[in-house]
């Protein structure tokens, strides 16, 4: 049996290696996803006061520490039993729309992009951000700092920093926002609305407009009938911050719904002897192996997956743009590289979103926290981060030390599904006789960053280093030894 490794993968957060395992006629015989690191952040965490959560958690990455950052505010609330004020909660939910704003320019331009901007074959010194730049102009590619850079100062404004924010606290916000910073907020929104629109329109004119990748966005090769999960408000609607989650199984029908305390009477994880990462699947429906259907309860919880939950958009120019999609597409939609186009719907939504909450009469009051009164217990947090439904869950004791942390991040809802896309990829690009160059070696990776998988988030080395692991093999491929460090 002949094995094709990708080590590593590349344009995502993290690492991770691919093992493909051919047969003897030269068939894919089984692929997998392997995340070689331990994640022991929440062991760490036991001991600590719980309403350091929400700054300690944030650490886990630098790419959406504002992800973790609010899921720990929200399960802080919850441990303490205190609701923020209405000023709190809008402010945390502007700093978190500016975020996801920044957070899917990041994965669409720099980390999936380059794939259809410049061509799943196109030279690896090329497929990357410059390459893009060069395809499409510097003027565009100023543009992407620029929506960058909004971004990350909005949340500086709300969140006390660029990176790693420090203001959401059990009960609400620990500042105010003042009306100048309002103003400045409020004109970096409207700038971004425009730029999401921009960004549509780009990708309906080197994407969609492009007959191959348009053909291989409807074909099979990248698609599976799994169920969908994702927040939607009391109307149904997309929602990043607050809401229920949804669920709806290949055929579109509701599955059933959940409150953020209620999440382990539909989540249940195994693991898998390859991988750190643990594999969730729908407790309701059990799990039946890495399979589609729906009889397998395997899920995905990704930009397509909200998009598919929900009835519509709670914006105006997002919703035109959900009605395109689905009309395209069709409803349930299931090819994973239509998760790219669904993340772009999202970037317009969260831009909308940043602009109304700028100009609500509440975002300015004082009236910002409500400090907790009540013995602290136990709590659960749960937002959507932009890789999928992030649910933070804190058991303290009495004087509020953690006695149990568990994580679910959106990259661990997602893994196999993940999976599922990365072994039927591969069977349908490598056939016998086929070369396995590395352009056929990208497409198999674009069926995992569609994803915009964050391996960081999922997984952890304690004390804080990948580990070192060397594989000596012999002329056929054979491993002689393995040295760890």
């Amino acid at each position: 049996m002949r094995r094709v490794t990708i080590d590593p993968m590349t344009r995502l957060e993290g690492h991770g290696r691919i093992e493909i395992f051919l047969d003897e006629a030269g068939e894919v015989a089984n692929a997998y996803l392997q995340v070689p690191e331990l994640r022991g952040f929440e062991r760490f965490c036991v001991g600590r006061p719980v309403e350091e959560m929400p700054v300690l958690t944030n650490r886990i990455c630098g790419v959406c520490p504002e992800a973790h950052h609010m899921a720990a505010a929200k399960a802080a609330d919850a441990v303490y039993g205190v609701t923020p004020p209405p000023a709190a909660r809008k402010l945390r939910e502007l700093l978190y729309s500016a975020f996801f704003f920044a957070d899917h320019t990041t994965h669409f331009f720099i980390l999936g992009g380059p794939d259809f901007i410049l061509g799943p074959d196109a030279p690896v010194a090329e497929r990357n951000i410059l390459g893009v730049i060069r395809k499409v102009g510097a003027d565009i590619g100023g543009k992407v700092i620029q929506a960058r850079k909004y971004g990350h100062t909005t949340v500086e404004i709300l969140g006390g920093r660029k990176v790693h924010p420090c203001t959401a606290v059990p009960g609400g916000m620990t500042k105010a926002l003042r009306e100048a910073e309002r103003v400045e907020i409020e004109r970096m929104g409207r700038w971004a609305v425009e730029f999401a629109r921009f960004a549509l329109d780009l990708f309906h004119d080197r994407v969609l407009g492009n007959p191959e990748y348009r053909d291989m966005i409807l074909g099979d090769a990248y698609s599976h009938r799994t169920y969908s999960m994702g927040l939607v408000d009391d109307r149904n609607r997309v929602n990043f911050y607050d809401g229920q989650v949804r669920i709806v199984g290949p055929d579109g029908a509701e599955h059933g719904r959940y409150g953020a305390g209620d999440y382990r009477e539909w989540i249940a994880e195994r693991v898998e002897p390859w991988s750190y990462l643990k594999f969730p699947y729908l407790k309701k429906v059990g799990w039946q192996g890495f399979r589609d259907g729906a009889d397998s309860g395997i899920y995905m919880a990704t930009p397509l997956a909200r998009l598919n939950v929900a009835d519509a958009m709670a914006t105006p120019l997002a919703q035109a743009e959900y009605e395109r999609f689905f009309a395209t597409l069709g409803k349930p939609a299931h090819s994973r590289l239509a998760i790219h186009w669904a993340r772009l719907i999202e970037l317009l939504y969260a831009a909308e979103r940043w602009l109304e909450l700028a100009l609500d009469a509440d975002i300015t009051s004082p009236d910002v926290r409500v400090l907790p009164q009540t013995e602290p217990s136990e709590g659960v947090g749960l937002v959507e981060a932009p890789r999928g439904t992030l649910i933070h869950h804190y058991r303290t004791d009495a004087r509020g030390l953690l006695t149990m942390v568990n994580l679910v991040v959106g990259t661990t809802n997602n893994n196999a599904a993940m999976s599922l896309s990365i072994a039927k990829a591969a069977r349908a690009l490598i056939k016998p006789g086929v070369d396995i160059a590395e352009g056929l070696l990208n497409r198999i990776e674009m069926a995992y960053r569609a994803y915009d998988p964050c391996l960081g988030c999922a997984t952890h080395a304690l004390p804080g280093r990948v580990p070192l692991q060397v594989t000596v093999r012999d002329a056929s491929g054979a491993p002689l030894r393995v040295l760890r460090g």
